[in-house]
């Protein structure tokens, strides 16, 4: 693998998708004095499909990206597309109703269909290909959940039903089936949207960081660093948006493992399988390259908590126990967020006029939930009903339910406001650093974020998230500055990686004086 021939993305480690080749096209020419109708901020797969959508009903859209296509989630994602998510069925009816179950359960299968008429209109080259989804039980306990979820899964109206074999050489107890899911390449897959919206007269502008918006004669403003977009509509689809928002005690940021593994025997699933351990493992299969690969993910913790390195041990120690590795080729991790209540946020953006749209909180299933969104974004846009539009509004009214997590993730914000500013230990040198690591410390006084490089030379930052004033941790794996708060990651020169925050932390030059 030529690493130089990359698609970048906002981590260190590389995905097997990142060597999917970019658009070829020359930097776009911007006139600032276009109105646009709709400004996208962000191209990933919801950006993407959103802009592809509204540019086939006649509307003159432009998507700004701050890096390049694929960047975030979309470019680190297993690509699973399933009909059932991360929030399980029963807990959706016991928060929302049956008919939010179903509504939920039409939704994906949508989605699915969506993407499906997608790759048959535009002949997108993505290894589209629909599977089994098997879910399986491993003690008595999950077994009573799964057998709540199969019950509720068939309420909502997707078929499920009981299944002798779970297609892996991992023991269990109970399984069910979930006939026509999915799975396909993500980047090819966007990069195939990418062209077609061009094709259709649209506009994709990458390297245009987006550092604040505003309103100007009843336009929409994106402004970055070289020039101004206006638009009639303004789309955020950036996993969260910018700035100090409501999203930032509605949403929880995490970060999930990923092994691409070359096995010996050739014993590779043919479905794809889930178990129910929290957090729980998502098994596949995809040939990269002429090579079939087992692709492993979990090992899910919040961003900033925990040692990636140890999840990334704990992942491969799991596939060692039960699969005969010959090789580990990839491994690499990415970000989401949890909403407080388990459902998405796709609609206007509360605190913000009608135009201001945003599309958040899709847990492990961006690739299901970033299509809706364009859907949802499209009929809401054109004046269209939406059957989803209530349902992911982000101005919806929390259940009862969603209190408890809602209580527990944002405490956990508010140890790290205190906490982390009383627990570091004085350095007298960073002699004891270790080279190509980074630690925050206590250096004459003055709390800094220190990373020694691997020849000995060091960077010292102010270790403050420049979002909402949480100090960051050192990420070893992906060599980043992480916020534990709101989860936004800082590269070791302090440049924002990704949101929410939009502006770099401070370089110290002469720490301590």
């Amino acid at each position: 693998m030529n690493n130089t021939n990359l698609n970048p993305r906002d981590s260190k480690t590389v995905s097997p998708w990142q060597q999917q080749p970019g658009l070829d096209q020359q930097q776009e020419v911007v006139y600032s004095g276009t109105i646009y109708d709709v400004v996208i901020v962000g191209a990933g797969i919801a950006g993407l499909t959103t802009a592809l959508l509204l540019q086939e009903q006649g509307k003159n859209c432009i998507i700004l990206e701050g890096h390049n296509i694929g960047f975030g989630t979309t470019g680190a994602t297993t690509a699973h597309l399933n009909t059932f998510l991360d929030t399980s069925y029963d807990q959706v009816e016991q928060d929302f109703g049956e008919d939010g179950a179903r509504t939920l359960a039409n939704a994906t299968k949508e989605s699915i269909s969506l993407i499906q008429e997608l790759v048959e209109k535009y002949q997108i080259d993505c290894d589209f290909t629909f599977k089994d989804g098997i879910i399986y039980s491993e003690t008595e306990a999950e077994t009573k959940s799964l057998l709540s979820l199969l019950e509720a899964s068939r309420k909502a109206g997707v078929e499920a039903v009981e299944i002798r074999d779970n297609g892996i050489p991992v023991p269990f107890e109970f399984a069910v089936v979930f006939n026509d899911q999915a799975e396909f390449h993500p980047m090819k897959y966007c990069m195939g949207l990418a062209a077609a919206f061009k094709q259709l007269g649209g506009t994709i502008v990458e390297n245009a960081f987006v550092r604040k918006t505003t309103t100007s004669d009843e336009l929409q403003v994106a402004h970055t660093d070289h020039f101004e977009i206006k638009g009639r509509h303004l789309v955020y689809t950036t996993h969260m948006p910018p700035g100090l928002t409501v999203f930032d005690v509605e949403c929880f940021p995490y970060r999930s493992y990923v092994l691409g593994i070359k096995l010996k025997n050739g014993d590779y699933p043919k479905n794809m399988a889930y178990d129910m351990k929290d957090p729980y493992h998502y098994i596949r299969t995809h040939t990269i390259d002429g090579q079939p690969h087992l692709i492993l993910g979990g090992e899910d913790h919040k961003t900033g908590h925990d040692d990636p390195e140890a999840a990334f041990e704990a992942l491969e120690a799991y596939a060692r126990k039960y699969w005969y590795v010959e090789s580990v080729d990839y491994r690499w991790s990415a970000q989401y967020y949890v909403p407080a209540d388990g459902l998405p946020f796709i609609g206007k953006m509360p605190g913000f006029d009608d135009h201001t749209f945003v599309a958040t909180g899709f847990s492990g299933n961006g690739m299901i939930l970033g299509t809706i969104s364009g859907k949802v974004f499209r009929d809401t846009i054109l004046g269209k009903e939406d059957a989803y539009q209530k349902l992911f509004s982000p101005s919806r009214i929390k259940p009862v339910a969603g209190f408890k997590d809602f209580v527990a993730e944002n405490a956990d914000v508010a140890y790290h406001f205190v906490a982390d500013r009383l627990s570091t230990e004085d350095m007298e040198s960073f002699a004891e650093l270790a080279p190509d690591s980074g630690e925050v410390v206590e250096y004459k006084g003055q709390k800094i974020a220190v990373y020694k490089d691997p020849q000995g030379q060091i960077t010292a930052l102010s270790p403050t998230c420049t979002h909402a004033g949480c100090i960051v941790k050192f990420n070893p794996v992906e060599k980043s500055w992480d916020c534990p708060c709101h989860g936004g990651r800082y590269d070791l020169k302090g440049q924002v990686i990704t949101g929410p925050p939009v502006m770099n932390l401070e370089q110290i030059n002469n720490p301590g004086e």
